[in-house]
C-alpha cells in the first residue's frame, strides 16, 4: 500500500511538520508499506485555476507532486490549528486534485496549546467527505506539539508514544481493508 502523509503548514518553521516526519519513520519501521510525505512548503501551486485530472495533464513544474498524489491508496493528513480550522494551504494543494473517492484519510492535527488542535480535527472530517473519502475515526491530537517532536521528528515526550501508536495502528486497520476491497473489487 503506497501512503501519502501530506504536512499541511506552509511555516517556515513549521512544528507540524516533525510529526509528519515522526509518522513517516514509525509507518516506514513497523510496515512493508510505501510511505512519503509532501510538504506543502515545497510547491508553489498559487490559486486554483485548473484540477489536475492525470499526471500527463499536469503541468510540467507539479508532475511529480501529481504522481504522489495519483499513486497514493491512502493519506495522512497533517496540520496545526489556524483560526479554530485546518492550513489554507492545506485544502488549496488538496483542491488540485480530483475526489479521492473512497480513499482512506488519517486526521492529525496540532497546537502549541493543550487542545492539540480538536477544532480543526471537525474541520478535516467535513473535508474529506467532500473529497469522497473516508477518515478513520480515530484521530491524533498533538496538544503541546512543541514539546514532543524534535526538528527531525524523533519523539521526545516518551508519554505521547502510545498515542501515535494507536493512531496508526487504527488508519492502518482501516486503510488496509478499504485498499484490499478496491483491488477486490
Amino acid at each position: 500500500m503506497n501512503i501519502v502523509i501530506i504536512s499541511g503548514s506552509p511555516r517556515q518553521q513549521s512544528v507540524t511538520h516533525r510529526i509528519a516526519l515522526h509518522l513517516e519513520q514509525q509507518i516506514k519501521a513497523t510496515t512493508e508499506h510505501q510511505v512519503s510525505v509532501i510538504d506543502v512548503r515545497d510547491w508553489d501551486l498559487g490559486f486554483l485555476q485548473n484540477v489536475f485530472q492525470t499526471v500527463e495533464s499536469t503541468p510540467e513544474k507539479f508532475k511529480p507532486l501529481a504522481a504522489q498524489m495519483f499513486a497514493a491508496d491512502g493519506f495522512i493528513l497533517v496540520t496545526p490549528e489556524y483560526n479554530g480550522s485546518y492550513a489554507p494551504a492545506l485544502q488549496n494543494l488538496l483542491d488540485h486534485f480530483p475526489k479521492q473517492l473512497h480513499k482512506p484519510f488519517g486526521i492529525v492535527t496540532g497546537s502549541t496549546g493543550g487542545f492539540g488542535g480538536i477544532r480543526a480535527s471537525q474541520d478535516l472530517f467535513l473535508l474529506i467527505a467532500g473529497l469522497f473519502g473516508i477518515a478513520s475515526p480515530q484521530k491524533l491530537l498533538v496538544p503541546f506539539m512543541d514539546k514532543k517532536f524534535d526538528a527531525q521528528g524523533n519523539l521526545i515526550d516518551e508519554a505521547f508514544a502510545n498515542s501515535v501508536h494507536s493512531f496508526i495502528k487504527s488508519y492502518l486497520w482501516l486503510a488496509e481493508r478499504l485498499v484490499h476491497e478496491h483491488a477486490n473489487a
